[in-house]
């Protein structure tokens, strides 16, 4: 995991919000898969996801699998359009005062995924409330660039 995600430790209040809004169950390669009610498979390439847009039932259990098909590493961070903003500024170090490990919601559950170059991981969430959330990819340049999954829960 890069160095400056593994030193961030504070969990905003608008992080908490999300906490509520989705994601009761997780799969990190280690836990109940079974609960989700279908599978996305998310292929990333240098410096964009496939697909691009995805909608979800508020209330649906989604696995996510993200296999890296690019040269890169990449990152698979589900969020808010505001958290997603948040996060990319703590990675890139312009937030100050602290920051939060964006890889955990609350209660443990995963809902963020580093995938090296030619390798797959995958983490489980239900989708508790309706609105626009979005998967991003915040190594240097790559959420700027673009590099995003609009998931629209209705």
């Amino acid at each position: 995991m890069h160095p400056k995600r593994t030193a961030l430790a504070v969990v905003s209040a608008a992080l908490a919000m999300f906490f509520a809004a989705c994601g009761d169950s997780n799969d990190n390669g280690t836990t109940d898969a079974g609960q989700a009610g279908r599978t996305v498979n998310v292929e990333m390439v240098d410096i964009a996801f496939k697909p691009t847009e995805l909608a979800v039932t508020k209330g649906e259990a989604v696995r996510f699998v993200f296999t890296n098909n690019g040269k890169i590493e990449h990152e698979a961070f589900l969020g808010t359009p505001a958290q997603q903003v948040d996060h990319d500024k703590e990675i890139s170090g312009e937030k100050k005062g602290g920051g939060h490990d964006m890889g955990k919601m609350g209660g443990g559950d995963q809902t963020a995924v580093d995938v090296a170059p030619g390798k797959t991981d995958k983490f489980t969430t239900r989708f508790g409330a309706a609105g626009t959330f979005e998967i991003g990819c915040h190594e240097p340049g790559h959420y700027a660039a673009g590099m995003k999954v609009i998931v629209t829960v209705t």
